[in-house]
């Protein structure tokens, strides 16, 4: 059994009208997509079938969360799925996807595999740059990227180092503590 029969989609011996399926990606897809991109995640797809006379319209509908790596500290961060992809899948003499919105699978094949449409679907989800928010990187790679880019400046002294180690620590002690200025303000907008 391959690893990705699951996904296989049986176009031949569908009849006319409108068909459903239902599929999820999970970790271990993605593990044997062996992507470098997408650590681990659970998508739900919903897919559409139209079998008309000689060709087959599939319509997409994919959510879900996947855990890709930031750019910044390399650290696991969330980026949710939410996307639709349509596709026309049409009998022909060779396999052709030049087209994005039309594929041509050879006759012999009684089944379209949609491992890869699905997987380069998430991934196209994807932004170029993927970075946590402001402040929820892994600090201990901040530290090190921030006395990497002061050595690359020249301005890198032990002082810069002990500063920005303190800043770090004192940073994390004070997650939990909320700023009284922001306090004050959340009153004043809870009293309005």
């Amino acid at each position: 059994m391959g690893k990705f029969t699951a996904y296989k989609l049986p176009l031949r011996g569908m009849t006319r009208g409108t068909h459903e399926f239902e599929y999820t990606l999970d970790t271990e897809f993605f593990k044997n997509m062996e992507s470098e991109d997408i650590l681990k995640g659970k998508v739900d797809i919903h897919l559409t079938v139209n079998c008309k006379v000689d060709y087959y319209e599939l319509d997409f509908t994919l959510k879900g969360m996947v855990y890709i790596p930031c750019d910044r500290c390399l650290d696991d961060m969330e980026h949710e799925v939410d996307t639709t992809y349509h596709l026309c899948v049409k009998y022909g003499d060779c396999y052709n996807d030049e087209n994005d919105e039309l594929l041509i699978i050879p006759e012999s094949d009684a089944y379209l595999n949609i491992a890869y449409l699905v997987y380069d679907t998430v991934a196209l989800t994807i932004p170029l740059k993927h970075v946590h928010p402001a402040g929820k990187c892994n600090k201990g790679m901040t530290k090190h990227l921030k006395m990497h880019a002061a050595s690359q400046l020249g301005d890198e002294t032990e002082d810069d180092f002990d500063e920005i180690a303190a800043e770090d620590s004192e940073e994390s002690d004070n997650n939990n503590q909320v700023d009284p200025r922001w306090e004050a303000l959340r009153k004043l907008t809870e009293n309005n």
